[in-house]
């Protein structure tokens, strides 16, 4: 190949790489973030008054003692959807994330209820369970799940991922599978990042939760579901 022609094949590779377009986020196989343009305009945070600002591309969450349960919600209601983050939380606090969740002056004076996948550190390790705040309790833990119990990682990032498709939810954590419900009760609802009650406990008091990487996606679903684990056995709790 002459100088000439390697010129003009190096030129037409710096044209491919600096001068396509770049698909966005919100083009990304159907994934979009749910912090838009690195904003929280989109939530809103309900019952409690537990502090959240955004750090680089981190979502922050304090506790705040003498307050109820504090949840930052989105504007947004969302059905069918399978949502992915990543979560560091502080050992000594326990946290979750709603998911199809309501938040209605006329039931419960505005109390958010809904599904919450569980985040903690205890030592019953039942993060990736899932519990309905402010109405039925644990609808998944994860007693009959000893490797699920095992998923997460104290004082580590762990990656989530959660599947509301229909009837069906189910998590991962660290691509573990921790729970397989099958549930009809509530089929939409926004999504909130829980920072949890405190009580009066100061030594519990700014402490802090963090999330980044939060993304969801609401297209073509079945064909990128997961693969379910024999070892997060189905639970049915569905009306019908």
């Amino acid at each position: 190949m002459n100088r000439i022609m390697l010129l003009i094949l190096s030129f037409l590779v710096f044209l491919s790489i600096h001068c396509s377009p770049k698909l966005s986020p919100q083009h990304n196989n159907g994934w979009k973030s749910l912090l838009v343009d690195d904003q929280l305009a989109n939530f809103e945070k309900l019952n409690g008054q537990a502090s959240y600002y955004l750090e680089g591309n981190e979502l922050i969450g304090t506790s705040k003692s003498n307050t109820p349960n504090t949840f930052l919600c989105t504007k947004e209601k969302y059905g069918d959807f399978i949502l992915e983050f990543e979560v560091w939380a502080d050992p000594l606090l326990n946290s979750g994330v709603q998911i199809r969740s309501i938040s209605d002056p006329n039931i419960m004076d505005g109390r958010v209820h809904g599904y919450q996948v569980e985040i903690e550190s205890s030592d019953r390790k039942w993060a990736g369970g899932i519990y309905e705040e402010g109405k039925r309790g644990w609808l998944y833990p994860l007693d009959s799940n000893p490797k699920g119990q095992q998923a997460f990682k104290v004082n580590e990032w762990n990656h989530y991922r959660i599947e509301a498709i229909g009837d069906e939810i189910a998590t991962w954590v660290n691509s573990i599978q921790c729970a397989n419900l099958k549930d009809d009760v509530t089929a939409s609802g926004f999504i909130g990042f829980q920072v949890h009650d405190i009580g009066g406990d100061s030594k519990l008091e700014n402490r802090q939760i963090k999330w980044k990487n939060i993304k969801i996606k609401t297209t073509d679903l079945k064909k990128a579901q997961w693969k379910r684990s024999p070892e997060a056995k189905l639970f049915i709790t569905n009306k019908k």
